[in-house]
């Protein structure tokens, strides 16, 4: 992986706390990657919940990447109380982007992507925000964290980022290849002065990223899944100022990381509000 060393920093649990190098790495290249922030035992209780029948993926719908391939997506509101709500609110997670983002977060949105083997759609060029803006978000005070429920890397479609691209503000989003993306143009010009990173991880590995990083992902050719699970965050500050498929400020209700384990609850889904993609033009997914 094409990686500066102060881009990437491993957790140690009840020994972590975001640093102001991490914070300064953050600002000046649009992520960091926090190793082993899911524990074995962690990461094996969410992966129980989500491949669960009675969970997560009995909401998910279908991607085309518009080149003969899927992906298959989950996406809810509320972190809810069950083991993906005690991830999406813990400390390590939402309190590290709190540090990263500079002040209170709340839960924008959670996601599961579900990429299977032969079959995995690509996404292209693209920055979050520049579908968020369009919700109402005057801000991109807005992040991601990506968190690898299998082993991501090049053959299985891992995603790749342009390193400090978030410093070029949001760009022009358009219809590309059947998706939304980033101008094409702007893309290349892009990748001609920006390192290109691709972003290979160990199952447990989280990527937090801006809300402005341009990112991609390519299809999975390989005989391994790839699964992920992203939740983003929003600033409370930046409510946003139009009534959309996502929630308006909501306060998050933090736990302790202990919580993860701790948690009785797998599959709970009470509350979450899934999202029906005929509500987000951006996605043009079916129901599974």
């Amino acid at each position: 992986m094409e990686e500066s060393a102060c881009s990437s920093y491993c957790y140690e649990p009840g020994n972590f706390s975001p640093s102001k190098e991490i914070k300064e790495s953050f600002d000046r290249n649009g992520y960091i990657i926090l190793r082993s922030v899911l524990s074995k035992d962690e990461l094996e209780r969410l992966r129980v919940a989500l491949e669960s029948d009675d969970g997560i993926v009995q909401h998910s719908f279908t991607v085309n990447d518009g080149h003969g391939r899927n992906s298959r997506l989950s996406v809810w509101n509320q972190p809810g109380n069950d083991i993906t709500g005690m991830v999406c609110r813990c400390e390590k997670v939402a309190g590290t982007m709190e540090h990263l983002l500079g002040g209170e977060v709340y839960h924008y949105h959670t996601k599961l992507m579900m990429k299977e083997a032969h079959t995995g759609g690509s996404f292209v060029w693209h920055q979050d925000y520049g579908y968020w803006y369009n919700n109402g978000c005057l801000f991109p005070d807005m992040g991601t964290v990506f968190i690898a429920i299998d082993k991501c890397d090049r053959e299985n479609g891992c995603l790749k980022i342009l390193k400090g691209s978030h410093h070029m503000g949001r760009i022009n989003h358009t219809r590309v290849g059947g998706q939304t993306g980033a101008d094409v143009e702007r893309v290349e010009k892009a990748m001609e002065v920006l390192e290109l990173v691709h972003v290979e991880l160990e199952p447990g590995d989280a990527l937090y990223f801006h809300s402005n990083l341009l990112h991609c992902s390519d299809q999975n050719r390989s005989e391994r899944r790839r699964w992920a699970f992203l939740i983003a965050y929003n600033r409370a500050s930046n409510n946003p100022v139009v009534k959309h498929h996502h929630p308006q400020y909501t306060p998050l209700i933090k736990v302790p990381d202990s919580a993860i384990m701790d948690c009785q609850s797998l599959t709970d889904m009470s509350g979450k509000d899934f999202m029906d993609p005929k509500d987000d033009a951006t996605t043009q997914g079916q129901k599974s």
